[in-house]
């Protein structure tokens, strides 16, 4: 009992050196290269260079087997489909590595950033295109917003595993705004609102009336020619009439001032938003999100405004207390049918003894062969709970029956072992051996699912291991004691 005690305490020592992640990671066979230059760039410059970019995908990756470009207002973006994971010899993640090398600081005014999707399809359109990791900073100000994130990209650049940092804000789109000087209109016999109209019939064109012929009806809208050529000194230079007739030109009734427009804002939970996203390489995403949340923990920001991680680090947290709770649940209720069977409250703690030990097969398991704690490792532990009891009911079952049959404690747990070795054998072994393939990975998309069986199949091998010897020692102490009291008694 001590032994096994013994080994349980160090094992849990071992769970700082295991990764923790959402889902694992898996080579989708797909690359994703996208490019961003400033706001208001023309929609030829953006093809020119996605054109540039093309031309090194197309040297860089001979495993291509297709691609998507799309080219919009300031960015573009290249979807890279890759052949199977059989047929080539690198991951999409060294194909992304490479590109991402080649690419960066490459194509002049363009920032560039390469993915490669690991396991990420389905969440990415759950969760609305979220990265691993995304940073929310929150507050009223949008102005506020945009150097606060800047400082928060600053922070987590050199955090280990970090790649690929992009921002949801933007400056916005240049803009001319102007201001009526309402005193000068005034002064010569203008409202603001006869010079706006001026403005909105120059450059948005205004209804001026409507053209009837054979039935039909046609508005006449009246418009400057080329209004969308039009530069800002040839708008000034539009005249008003005065009352007294006079020719006033507008530059003479306004001010004008340079500024930009947000091209969009977002809000959450009644706070505008920026998001800083986080692709994540070479190490998993828990260590990293550790990391991140002690740098930004270190940025001071303004009373009312905050900084949040979110994304698949959110997901991540959300699942694992839900895998928590499902594990506590379906042990209580494991526990509840062997006490409905055994009749007795003492025996199924014996029985239960087996799944504590499964811990110990797991994370040494998770920590020889690489693989990070995710949702499909929980759910392998959740399994666990149901399966590694078996071996102990087994022994138990058959060293009650033989000790009621008047067969002395030791002697019948003796005896329960010899009996049940070989079923207790044979139904691990089935079950393990039956989860090899999964838990080797061997497949399309099967490292997807490996999680799973790996800790399936570490949990039971530990289990088994130990419960063997444990739950006979437990059996004959409980009971010899029992033996003892009664006999004082």
């Amino acid at each position: 009992m001590g032994i096994a005690v013994a080994s349980l305490l160090l094992s849990l020592l071992l769970l700082p050196l295991i990764g923790r992640e959402f889902l694992p990671p898996s080579d989708e066979g797909e690359v994703r290269v996208s490019g961003e230059m400033e706001i208001g760039t023309r929609l030829d410059l953006v093809d020119e260079q996605m054109r540039k970019i093309e031309a090194v995908v197309n040297e860089r990756v001979p495993e291509m087997v297709g691609s998507v470009v799309r080219v919009g207002e300031s960015s573009g973006d290249i979807q890279i489909s890759l052949a199977p994971a059989a047929q080539r010899g690198r991951s999409n993640t060294a194909v992304a590595d490479d590109l991402r090398e080649r690419l960066t600081g490459a194509i002049p005014g363009m920032t560039v950033r390469v993915r490669a999707p690991q396991g990420q399809f389905l969440l990415d359109r759950l969760l609305g295109g979220a990265q691993n990791l995304n940073i929310e900073v929150r507050g009223y100000d949008y102005d506020t917003l945009g150097p606060l994130s800047e400082r928060v990209m600053e922070a987590i650049r050199d955090v280990p595993g970090v790649t690929d940092i992009d921002t949801s804000f933007e400056e916005g789109v240049p803009q001319q705004e102007i201001r009526v000087d309402r005193r000068k209109a005034a002064a010569l016999g203008f409202s603001a609102r006869d010079v706006t109209e001026v403005l909105r019939t120059a450059v948005a064109g205004a209804l001026a009336g409507n053209f009837r012929v054979e039935g039909n009806s046609y508005r006449i809208l009246v418009q400057l020619a080329n209004a969308t050529q039009l530069s800002l000194d040839d708008v000034l230079d539009l005249t008003l009439t005065t009352p007294s007739g006079e020719l006033v030109a507008l530059r003479n009734l306004v001010a004008t001032e340079s500024s930009r427009a947000p091209s969009e804002i977002s809000r959450k939970d009644q706070q505008r938003l920026v998001e800083v996203d986080v692709n994540i390489a070479g190490r998993d995403l828990g260590s990293v999100a550790r990391d991140v949340q002690e740098r930004i923990r270190q940025i001071p920001r303004p009373a009312g405004y905050e900084i949040l991680l979110s994304g698949g680090y959110k997901e991540q947290q959300k699942a694992f207390v839900e895998m928590v709770i499902a594990l506590v649940m379906a042990l209580t209720l494991v526990y509840m049918v062997l006490a409905c069977q055994y009749e007795s409250l003492l025996d199924p703690c014996v029985v239960m003894l087996a799944t504590p030990m499964a811990a110990v097969g797991v994370l040494l398991t998770l920590l020889v062969t690489g693989t990070t704690f995710n949702l499909q490792s929980a759910i392998g532990c959740v399994m666990l709970g149901g399966i590694v009891v078996n071996n102990a009911i087994l022994l138990v079952d058959q060293a009650g029956s033989l000790h009621r049959g008047g067969m002395d404690v030791d002697a019948a747990v003796t005896e329960s072992g010899r009996r049940r070795l070989r079923p207790i054998l044979m139904t691990t072994l089935t079950t393990i051996l039956g989860l090899l393939p999964l838990a080797f990975g061997i497949g399309e998309g099967a490292d997807a699912q490996a999680p799973l069986a790996r800790a399936v199949v570490g949990g039971l091998t530990g289990s088994t291991l130990i419960t063997l010897v444990l739950i006979p020692a437990v059996y004959s102490l409980v009971h010899n004691r029992e033996r003892r009291a009664g006999a004082v008694g």
